[in-house]
């Protein structure tokens, strides 16, 4: 009966027990009935360097240029430390009481529902899951940049750089949501892990032809450009270098954000010993000190090359024109990244609706069957899945396409969710996890980076809203 259970009806790979499974193999099964975990703290380490190095690292020398050589790579470095500090606090989170047996919370939010209650839990699932649709359309809008920025590279190359190679960007955007249409049929983390280290890989390779071509560009001007305060009053007005370094502010804070993704990714790891939460703060340390390496390496040479007219990114920005080829791979690599990215941020909410849909209309064999495609009999798709991540693929693109300026609508998304899912949340879970005694000096200390980091939050918004404001002044759908 069990076998012909698992053959009609399709169980959200946040549900699966062991009766489902039609197991009793003890060696097959991880604690809690489902499917063993295999992950390690390299699988872990890179759905976080994916998540992490977006295409957003070539966008660093110019936040560099607003701040300057002294606080531009200060800002880098303490907000590798904040990332890595209460990325540490949640991962011990991921299981409530014991780090080996406790019960496991197997999303951020249910994290957030064990620890915390009420409102709380509701705020938390807005902005996580808001988080992630505005992460969605900004990966597509970047996406579709350097698959633009690939033709234009080699129209500059064929026709001079004086023609300006107009194309519009909306049917690349089109390309990127075709291909997220198949890869979102991927049904969970498990399964992603080789696109997963495919897409950290291109990371690694868009960033060192841009961190070379930095490099090249500091010999041929015969020394480093830039100054220990940034961009100068005068090439800006005061009020322009006041929104432009909270920009930049902000721009290095979310560069390395991921917590709303960091339990997801803990479930993947294989079971005790060592703890899931001891593997997890190892592959964090890795990530952050190699994310935090390539930006620094990344943003100071661009910052080094250019001066203050450093580029908002150094590859699609057209900072250098040749050798056009190997612009090309650099901004190949970042598509190919972005499929990735773009998967690894999209599966929690896939999870979520999915697992509600499945509670909610446990009978139906929309929600819940398998459908057996003909030309490979041993794929099963489940038609709520496939039309469900269809309909978001489709909606993400569609918003692209009218919003090309989305990213500064991203960052805004941004700084609203970077103190709750990063700080708050990870602090106030941690508090009554190991029941940090009020008014402790521990809990004062956590009090005090958590209102840091909201006064953060809240400059960056407001940088990201003059950005905003400034797009709208030439704002063209279907267009730019």
């Amino acid at each position: 009966m069990a076998d012909k259970v698992v053959a009609t009806y399709y169980y959200p790979p946040m549900e699966v027990a062991a009766a489902e499974l039609g197991q009793t193999a003890g060696s097959k099964l991880d604690d809690d009935g489902r499917n063993k975990r295999t992950g390690t703290m390299w699988t872990a380490s890179s759905h976080i360097i994916t998540a992490v190095i977006g295409s957003g690292v070539l966008s660093l020398g110019w936040a560099i240029a607003q701040l300057g050589w002294v606080a531009g790579p200060a800002v880098m470095l303490l907000f590798s430390l904040v990332t890595y500090f209460t990325s540490s606090l949640l991962a011990d989170c991921y299981r409530s009481g014991d780090q080996s047996t406790g019960k496991r919370n197997y999303t951020y939010m249910d994290a957030v529902n064990a620890n915390l209650s009420g409102i709380k839990v509701q705020i938390c699932g807005v902005l996580q899951y808001a988080n992630i649709v505005g992460v969605a359309i900004g990966y597509t809008i970047a996406a579709s940049i350097s698959m633009l920025a690939i033709k234009r590279a080699n129209c500059f190359h064929g026709n001079g750089h004086a023609d300006p190679c107009k194309v519009s960007s909306v049917p690349y955007m089109i390309i990127f949501g075709v291909a997220q249409v198949f890869f979102s049929q991927i049904p969970d983390f498990d399964q992603i892990s080789w696109l997963s280290m495919l897409a950290a890989a291109m990371s690694f390779t868009y960033s060192s032809i841009g961190l070379g071509l930095g490099i090249v560009q500091v010999i041929a001007n015969g020394g480093m450009k830039g100054s220990l305060t940034g961009i100068s009053i005068g090439t800006v007005t005061p009020m322009q270098k006041v929104w432009r370094s909270l920009q930049a502010f902000g721009d290095i804070a979310f560069a390395y954000s991921y917590s709303l993704i960091l339990i997801e990714i803990q479930d993947t790891i294989r079971a005790p010993p060592p703890s899931e939460s001891t593997v997890m703060k190892r592959a964090t340390m890795v990530s952050v000190a190699v994310t935090t390496v390539f930006y620094m390496l990344c943003g100071c040479m661009g910052y080094a090359a250019f001066g203050d007219a450093a580029p908002g990114n150094l590859l699609t920005g057209f900072g250098f024109y040749e050798p056009f080829w190997l612009l090309d791979v650099a901004n190949a690599a970042i598509v190919v990244h972005l499929v990735g990215a773009y998967q690894v941020y999209c599966q929690p909410l896939f999870a979520f609706v999915e697992k509600w849909a499945a509670k909610r209309w446990p009978e139906s064999t929309f929600v819940t069957g398998e459908v057996e495609v003909p030309l490979f009999r041993t794929y099963k798709v489940n038609m709520f899945r496939a039309t469900w991540r269809t309909a978001f693929v489709v909606a993400t693109t569609v918003v692209s396409m009218m919003l090309p300026f989305f990213n500064d609508v991203v960052g805004f998304l941004g700084a609203l969710g970077f103190w709750p899912l990063t700080v708050y949340f990870p602090v106030e879970m941690y508090v009554v996890q190991k029941k940090v005694p009020k008014w402790s000096t521990r809990w004062v200390c956590l009090q005090m980076l958590s209102v840091g980091c909201l006064a953060i939050s809240l400059a960056a918004a407001a940088g990201s809203i003059a950005g905003i404001k400034s797009d709208l002044k030439v704002y063209h759908p279907f267009k730019t």
